[in-house]
């Protein structure tokens, strides 16, 4: 099976959530969807002096966490071609290999085996810009349909991958695809308000520099309406209040000011901790 979008999963509420959401996004793009599940390697390593059929249980334990994200699948996308794969080892490196020809990988925020106060588990750090699919981070079931996409856009030229995943999401969707650019000025001080001509020079610049960097992905995608906001502030504070009224939103896995170590960028890591929707992560082609 091959242009698939794939899920995680480990039977806690997020993983759920991501089901349901991987599930819909397979029908909106024609795909089948591949559920998988990986069973921590102690289970087939247990010693010989362990209780009879305690392997076995854990076993039948990983197995059922399958099939009852099978049974939610179907029953929320009846029709949808569905296969499921359960393997041995660490989630985060057997989903790697899964992202190889998978169109779009999707996981639950936080598993089954993360702590209360953390929002983002390893798992999600382990794909979210180290896979050359997109993976979308799902934090817990949608409630509400807004019809709105945000996307991040942190100067000219727009990443094409990133702007092509947002434009085709919201193009699927019919929505509206909210383009959000921030500006964020230098601390200048007690002689800011000598400044403040420069500021404002400065976002007026920030306006048409957005507009025209979008002008051709308009052309491109003349079906979806698109709203641009430019607003002086931090873009992960920014990026997660737009989240609040949104379905999805996307950011690339790396910023133009990108340290370059870093596989995730501060931007991106931020908007996976705090966002109030489920986050996709489009790491630019031929980023390493």
């Amino acid at each position: 099976m091959t242009a698939h979008v794939v899920v995680g999963v480990d039977g806690s509420p997020a993983s759920q959530a991501a089901v349901e959401w991987a599930a819909d996004d397979a029908v909106r793009r024609g795909r089948p969807l591949r559920i998988v599940h990986v069973c921590a390697p102690w289970i087939y390593d247990i010693p010989l002096q362990t209780p009879p059929g305690f392997r076995d249980s854990m076993t039948e334990y990983c197995q059922e966490i399958l099939d009852t994200a099978l049974a939610q699948a179907r029953s929320h996308a009846p029709g949808l071609q569905i296969e499921t794969v359960r393997e041995r080892g660490k989630a985060g490196e057997v989903l790697r290999r899964e992202a190889e020809d998978a169109e779009e990988v999707v996981v639950g925020s936080r598993g089954l085996g993360g702590f209360t106060g953390l929002l983002l588990g390893s798992v999600s750090l382990a794909l979210a810009g180290h896979v050359a699919a997109p993976v979308v981070v799902v934090r817990k079931p949608r409630r509400h349909v807004h019809d709105e996409i945000v996307v991040g856009l942190d100067g000219p030229p727009a990443p094409e991958a990133v702007f092509r995943y947002a434009f085709e999401e919201a193009a699927m969707r019919k929505a509206v695809l909210h383009v959000v650019h921030t500006v964020q000025t230098p601390v200048l001080g007690p002689y800011a308000e000598a400044y403040t001509s420069l500021i404002d020079d400065a976002f007026v610049t920030e306006k048409r520099v957005a507009a025209e960097t979008l002008e051709p992905w308009r052309e491109r995608y003349p079906q979806v309406e698109v709203r641009r906001t430019v607003v002086i502030g931090h873009p992960v504070a920014v990026l997660c209040e737009a989240s609040q009224t949104a379905d999805l939103l996307v950011v690339g896995s790396r910023g133009l000011g990108r340290v370059g170590a870093a596989v995730l960028g501060s931007v991106s890591h931020g908007v996976l901790h705090h966002a109030r929707c489920p986050v996709a992560v489009v790491r630019p082609r031929g980023e390493a």
